[in-house]
């Protein structure tokens, strides 16, 4: 039994706020121009790590209920199609950290995030032979906490250390100088 670390996606990883935006901007433009909504990376940025139900509510708090979810439906699939091809803002040196880290540790992602995003990550980066398990809002229609026990279970995780609590949860470019000076 190995020890683990769990990672977030966004604000830990990468960047994917600009391209999200403009991905939900062409769906919107496309198939829904009555709601006259602009979604700007500001807006991205006010509510990524949100689950995606309070997420919705927030960009499209005018939208019937019913809609909305369709809305947010086209929006998430699109945006893991636009992910897997443009890919967002990789935060510096991040696969040598997990080279180095993959020595001695299992690496895992949880994220409140849609089905498909944590894997339009791995895949446009190549990534995926680095993390042995995932989670998200999307497959469990639960929080975070909740996905990292799931995590941690399934995978018999030993000393788990969750880099929500632990040190870097949204703090960008300084996961890497954090994550080498507890190596």
């Amino acid at each position: 039994m190995r020890k683990g670390i769990i990672f977030d996606m966004d604000g830990t990883l990468w960047d994917s706020a600009p391209q999200v935006a403009e991905s939900w901007n062409r769906v919107i433009g496309e198939k829904y121009q009555d709601i006259n909504v602009h979604i700007t990376t500001e807006d991205m940025y006010r509510v990524m790590g949100k689950t995606m139900d309070v997420l919705g509510k927030i960009i499209f708090p005018d939208v019937e209920d019913a809609r909305r979810e369709k809305i947010l439906l086209d929006c998430y699939k699109y945006e893991n199609e636009y992910l897997s091809m443009h890919g967002g803002k990789l935060y510096p040196d991040l696969e040598d950290v997990w080279k180095q880290l993959g020595r001695d540790y299992d690496l895992y992602i949880v994220s409140n995030c849609q089905t498909g995003y944590i894997e339009a990550f791995l895949d446009f980066f190549g990534f995926r032979h680095y993390i042995k398990d995932m989670e998200c809002y999307g497959n469990t229609g639960k929080n975070k906490g909740y996905n990292i026990r799931l995590v941690v279970e399934r995978n018999q995780i030993k000393d788990p250390v969750s880099l929500f609590s632990m040190l870097c949860f949204d703090i960008g470019n300084h996961l890497i100088a954090d994550l080498i000076k507890i190596r």
